[in-house]
């Protein structure tokens, strides 16, 4: 399972909901962020973290997958090209691959993101509202050929 969506947009409740009714491992990089290098939001090397998180998270991951098990990732994966990977390392295990798309209007992320700032939540980034501008120019939504 492969959580995408912008902050906001409710993935990791979601996950957490699926994770509940599955026995899948939940694996939400965010926490892994936060407990390794906490609030770096802006910070020039966030993304290369973020990045090298999400690469120990993907062995574990294939592990799990490789005896049987189910994972969620709570990556967001903003691009296709990261989705397509994602979709085809699954394939190349023999595992199925399923996107849940967090589809949420952007007047609703910038109002729970001034909710989420203000209460900010455990395991969660506090985000000035100029990074999710800027996040909401680089996201691709997934096409309704990868939603199938």
């Amino acid at each position: 399972h492969l959580m995408i969506g912008l902050p906001c947009s409710g993935k990791t409740t979601y996950a957490r909901q699926l994770a509940g009714k599955t026995d899948a491992l939940l694996l939400i990089l965010d926490v892994w962020h936060l407990k390794l290098f906490g609030h770096d939001v802006g910070h020039e090397d966030h993304d290369k973290r973020h990045e090298r998180i999400e690469k120990i998270m993907w062995d574990v991951a294939k592990h799990v997958l490789g005896i049987g098990g189910d994972v969620i990732l709570d990556y967001g994966c903003w691009a296709r090209v990261e989705r397509d990977d994602y979709r085809n390392r699954a394939k190349e295990l023999g595992a199925d691959f399923k996107l849940h798309y967090m589809d949420v209007p952007y007047s609703e992320l910038y109002r729970r993101l001034e909710e989420r700032n203000r209460n900010l939540p455990e395991g969660a980034f506090e985000i000035p509202k100029a990074e999710m501008d800027r996040y909401i120019t680089i996201f691709q939504p997934p096409t309704g050929d990868e939603l199938v």
